[in-house]
């Protein structure tokens, strides 16, 4: 849009001071000048509004996703494991202990609201991810090159693969759960050769005895998630590719941070939840092997077992988390889906026994998750504005003031 200025004349009459003196006046004085102002007729563009439009639409997206990160999927790790423990706790076997089929009571409704509540909040974070990833890549790469953040790149396609296989519009052994499964487990795959291969092969920053760290246990819980899913929907043989590669990998990152070798570093005091991924790597491993060997063995109660071990060692140190609990942060969801995996694999190892006890620890277990999931979800609820705090020493202000300008 264009304003177009026409040529316009003026006329200003000017005044002429006549001094008197004791000469006597001229007679028939000359009549007064004219000045003309002429204007040039210009074009000048007209964008100042949709310039404006553009500046307030990035002015409040950046800030946003400039302060997100992956670790944010923790709360879709959650909500997903939480929806497949719901989907397990309301579809019972028919030779179902008395105390299991006491949580039949679970509306389907519920289900199904937990099942959406997960998929919306998925998709949301999903989709502010890939703006960053689009918009300020080289974030996204200070993420790739941290020790710690690049674990949680496995974050959100563990999530999908938990949603997928609590969903309930999709069986198991159809044509779009296994495309979808591919199109979930291929970054897996990819995200294990870069950093398994970064272990043995890159300098001395990228040692897995120096990067090592209680959140790297995710990659192999990926690898779980993703044969566990395989097995379920009948192919034996991806299971095992996926289970074999989590298992060794497993083993040699729980040694590593079991002798804490010099140059690893401890876990900063406000991340020690993450220190839950302990047992929930072990849980989720006896779970993926019960899935690929049809039950649940001597295999899966071993790694049960340390699970609890593992589990009743951190509780009984709440000391260990205190710092990390004076000031909300979205790293307390940490605490919440290693302790639905344990549930889970308690529901499995309480099948197997068919023992009064084996069902009363799923029960505490079941319950306990299913309590401080919601804890959670209220405080996270009632504490939106400081979900994503404004660190004072952030430098990226500087960056999204060079985006706005751009």
């Amino acid at each position: 849009m264009c304003k177009k200025h026409t040529q316009t004349t003026f006329s200003i009459p000017t005044t002429t001071t006549t001094t008197i003196h004791e000469k006597p006046t001229q007679p028939n004085p000359s009549p007064p000048p004219h000045l003309r102002l002429t204007i040039s007729p210009t074009i000048t563009p007209y964008n100042n509004t949709t310039d404006g439009t553009l500046t307030l639409i990035k002015s409040i997206i950046f800030p946003i996703i400039a302060r997100f990160h992956a670790g944010y999927f923790r709360i879709t790790l959650s909500l997903c494991w939480q929806t497949l423990l719901w989907k397990t706790l309301g579809d019972p076997p028919e030779n179902a202990h008395a105390y299991r089929r006491m949580l039949v009571a679970i509306p389907s409704a519920a289900f199904l609201l937990m099942w959406s509540l997960s998929l919306f909040i998925l998709v949301s974070l999903s989709i502010l991810y890939m703006l960053k990833c689009a918009l300020l890549s080289n974030m996204v790469k200070k993420e790739y090159l941290n020790h710690i953040s690049v674990n949680y790149l496995f974050a959100p396609w563990i999530s999908w693969l938990l949603l997928l296989q609590s969903s309930p519009f999709l069986a198991p052994k159809t044509l779009y759960y296994l495309f979808l499964w591919w199109v979930f487990v291929v970054p897996i795959f990819i995200l294990d050769v870069k950093i398994y291969g970064q272990w043995f092969t890159k300098g001395k920053k990228r040692f897995l005895s120096t990067a090592a760290n209680p959140a790297s246990q995710l990659s192999v819980i990926g690898n779980f998630v993703g044969a566990r899913a395989a097995a379920q929907m009948g192919s034996k043989e991806g299971a095992m590719v996926m289970f074999s590669l989590g298992m060794v990998h497993y083993l040699v990152l729980f040694v590593t941070l079991y002798q804490r070798l010099s140059g690893n570093s401890c876990m900063p005091a406000m991340l020690r939840p993450v220190m839950f991924l302990f047992f929930a790597a072990p849980s989720m491993a006896s779970l993926a092997w019960d899935s690929i060997s049809g039950t649940f063995d001597c295999s899966s109660k071993m790694l049960f077992y340390l699970s609890i071990f593992l589990f009743l060692s951190l509780v009984l140190r709440p000391n260990l988390f205190k710092k990390s609990m004076e000031k909300f942060n979205v790293v307390w969801w940490a605490y919440s889906y290693p302790l639905t995996v344990l549930a889970l694999a308690s529901t499995e190892y309480a099948q197997e026994m068919k023992t009064g006890v084996a069902h009363l620890l799923m029960i505490i277990l079941s319950g306990l998750s299913v309590l401080v999931s919601f804890i959670l979800m209220v405080y996270t609820a009632l504490n939106t504005n400081i979900l994503m705090p404004r660190d004072e020493d952030d430098d990226n202000d500087e960056l999204i003031f060079m985006t706005l300008k751009t």
